[in-house]
């Protein structure tokens, strides 16, 4: 059922930019001591995992943003809110984002349920823990809910549930969003990591694509159109955007799952607010505060929890 957030911002944090931008710069979160573990691919490649582990039998699994890792300050403080509570956390370093490159000419991209697949497969192989849940904020949030909502019979038993925090459901519409003059110093700043992520990765990248020269691209949808596509088997940018957009699987998640996300998001387009109208679903609660920006909903906390940290433990507690 969809509903209202009861999460309420005063002052600056009524803007959604300013919730944006000063957690990104300012937050802190300490007291985070990963343990990096490595997993093989399939196809000859590596997945760096971090995990804060304390013999629990409950685990969540982190999902970052883009051109986020387990260093971001949204990951640090999600693990550190469900450890308090008696959950084991390991963090999902996308392909190319654990300070390492990877080998292969891929990299990650909003609807890579394959490489989550096989992560979950090896956190779960040693059979030690009960409960798995998955968070995922922003493309990371897009991409747990493609997962959770496939046509799919090989979910794991222990898969009980996920949180999406400020997914972008429509990818073609939140990058319109991305573009428009006042998100220009967000999207300037996604490009010079993925622009220096493919130069770093240089000649793998130019013979998988055939080409002599990387371009530089200005936009993200011309970085997803000249590389994320065509790496990953899509027929360009919209192509890769209708098929990776979680919307048109909302409907068929039958796991419990919030879609939490804020009005003042500057990232995200109307038609990432999926509504009532065009989800039916019960195990699906749709939760849109009117304040929060794009992966924050700050709050005066003594413990230094965002309400979404809150928020996320209390709902996975419940399933």
């Amino acid at each position: 059922m969809p509903s209202e957030s009861d999460y309420q911002a005063s002052g600056l944090r009524r803007s959604g930019h300013f919730q944006t931008i000063v957690p990104t710069l300012f937050r802190r979160v300490n007291g985070i001591h990963w343990q990096r573990q490595r997993i093989a691919t399939t196809d000859d490649d590596f997945i760096d995992l971090d995990w804060l582990t304390n013999n629990n039998q409950k685990l969540v699994l982190l999902c970052h943003g883009l051109e986020g890792s387990s260093d971001t300050h949204y990951m640090k403080g999600m693990a550190r809110a469900f450890a308090a509570t008696g959950w084991d956390a390991v963090a999902y370093n996308f392909r190319g984002c654990s300070g390492q490159p990877n080998q292969q000419a891929r990299a990650y991209h909003s609807g890579a349920t394959d490489d989550l697949a096989e992560v979950v497969e090896q956190v779960l192989k040693a059979g030690k823990y009960q409960q798995l849940a998955l968070i995922g904020f922003s493309l990371g949030g897009n991409l747990i809910l493609k997962y959770l909502g496939e046509p799919n019979g090989n979910r794991p038993a222990e898969l009980c549930g996920g949180v999406a925090i400020s997914p972008p459901c429509d990818l073609s519409g939140s990058c319109d969003r991305l573009d428009e003059l006042q998100n220009w110093i967000y999207e300037q700043r996604f490009l010079r990591s993925l622009n220096r992520k493919m130069v770093e990765k240089g000649e793998i990248v130019k013979q998988a694509l055939g080409i002599d020269r990387l371009p530089n691209c200005r936009t993200v949808r011309e970085f997803d159109h000249r590389f994320t596509a065509p790496l990953h088997g899509f027929d360009g940018a919209e192509d890769y955007y209708q098929q990776s957009s979680s919307n048109q699987f909302l409907g068929d998640i039958s796991h419990p799952t919030l879609l939490l996300s804020a009005r003042d998001d500057p990232f995200l387009s109307s038609s990432c607010y999926p509504t009532p109208q065009q989800v039916s679903n019960s195990n699906l609660r749709l939760q849109y505060s009117r304040h929060g920006g794009h992966v924050s909903f700050m709050q005066a906390d003594p413990l230094g929890r965002s309400w979404a940290e809150q928020q996320c433990v209390e709902f996975l507690s419940a399933t």
